[in-house]
């Protein structure tokens, strides 16, 4: 893992002064991560990090300058390109990513929260990033622009991704044809939620479900899955077609070959809510495979979104000069990964949020992380 780390991100041009480069970037870099892994927040906390494990950092990094003060952090950090930091992530992600026909690819967005500033009328930074379901791993993730919305940024994401043989999933915001288009063209599948947003398209798939009752002289498929966690049961239904698509225009959503239909019926504490959500996709129309697709999407918020909040910290993240909240954004999801991927044998895996605790604390461990 060390030195994929350096492999990759070692050919980042540093911007910097030449008189001003008291410390190489690699090791700002370096120590960025690690206070990352260790639970760190911001560039204060990457200073005392160093400076707590100055003699472990020195069996990675030479250090010329001794340890770099937050201020240098800070600067280096808000310089940094942030399209290059993140081609560099993207190569990465994929060198670590064991890629697996029909894997989920999960699409969606996040704000963080604190990244706004209104003295300079700066909004807060919204990232759409996708998610290796099987692999637990962040492929990569776009900024979205501050005057446009997800619809434009997604079309960027797709082009750096290599989904060819897997199955890409978005939400109501990701169904469009042009999308369709591009990830049919790359060799992907899809599955796409329906919504308001196509409302034509909405109503007919709606109302073919509701109209076809018990699917009489229909040819469909039915998969039901129950689960049961922390005293709250959710009880899910797909129901798939696909030889009745061809009503739907199908020559305007290149791919298209089935709609599914999902009930979830969640029953918390004695009450019971119903949600019936419909989806297109290039994907046979297997219920089973539709739905558990579908379930698969949600991963990216438990298993990035969530981690992101709750454990980094990062809504509450104040870092908001020039390139910094971006290039922070990019150095938690390298933390992710470089965690998630280790699979060093211990008695029961920890979460993630332990993982990093034990990192922070133990040597032994965080070199474990790196090196795995």
């Amino acid at each position: 893992m060390f030195e994929g780390f350096i492999e990759h991100f070692s050919v980042l041009p540093d911007f910097r002064v030449d008189r001003t480069k008291k410390h190489n970037l690699i090791d700002i870099l370096f120590i960025g991560v690690c206070t990352m892994v260790c639970n760190g927040e911001g560039f204060t906390d990457m200073e005392d990090f160093a400076i707590a494990k100055e003699e472990w950092l020195r069996k990675y990094l030479e250090l010329p300058g001794g340890i770099p003060s937050h201020d240098t952090f800070r600067r280096v950090f808000s310089i940094l390109d942030p399209d290059i930091f993140l081609a560099c992530f993207v190569t990465w992600s994929q060198a670590l990513h064991e890629a697996t026909k029909g894997e989920v690819i999960a699409l969606d967005g996040k704000t963080i929260r604190h990244s706004f500033d209104r003295a300079s009328g700066q909004p807060a930074l919204h990232i759409i990033s996708a998610w290796a379901s099987e692999n637990g791993l962040a492929l990569g993730h776009v900024k979205v622009d501050d005057k446009s919305n997800e619809i434009t940024a997604l079309p960027k994401l797709l082009e750096m991704l290599d989904i060819k043989g897997r199955t890409v999933t978005m939400d109501a915001m990701g169904c469009q044809r042009e999308l369709a288009e591009q990830i049919v063209d790359k060799g992907g599948d899809y599955v796409l939620c329906v919504k308001g947003n196509q409302a034509s398209l909405h109503e007919d798939v709606a109302w073919f479900f509701s109209e076809c009752g018990d699917f009489e002289g229909i040819e469909h498929t039915y998969y039901e899955s129950v689960e049961k966690d922390h005293g709250r049961i959710e009880v899910r239904k797909c129901w798939a077609v696909e030889d009745e698509v061809k009503w739907l225009g199908i020559k305007k959503w290149k791919g298209l070959r089935s709609i599914a239909a999902i009930q979830a019926e969640r029953i918390i504490r004695g009450q019971s809510s119903k949600e019936m959500r419909y989806y297109i996709s290039s994907l046979p129309g297997d219920a089973q495979k539709l739905a558990l697709a579908s379930r698969e999407h949600w991963a990216i918020e438990n298993s990035l979104h969530y981690v992101l909040d709750v454990t980094m910290n990062e809504d509450m993240s104040r870092v908001r000069k020039d390139n910094a909240p971006e290039n922070l954004a990019t150095l938690r999801r390298i933390a992710i990964n470089m965690v998630r991927k280790d699979k060093t044998p211990m008695k029961g895996r920890p979460s993630i949020r332990r993982a990093m605790k034990r990192a922070a604390y133990l040597n032994t461990s965080l070199e474990q992380i790196l090196v795995n």
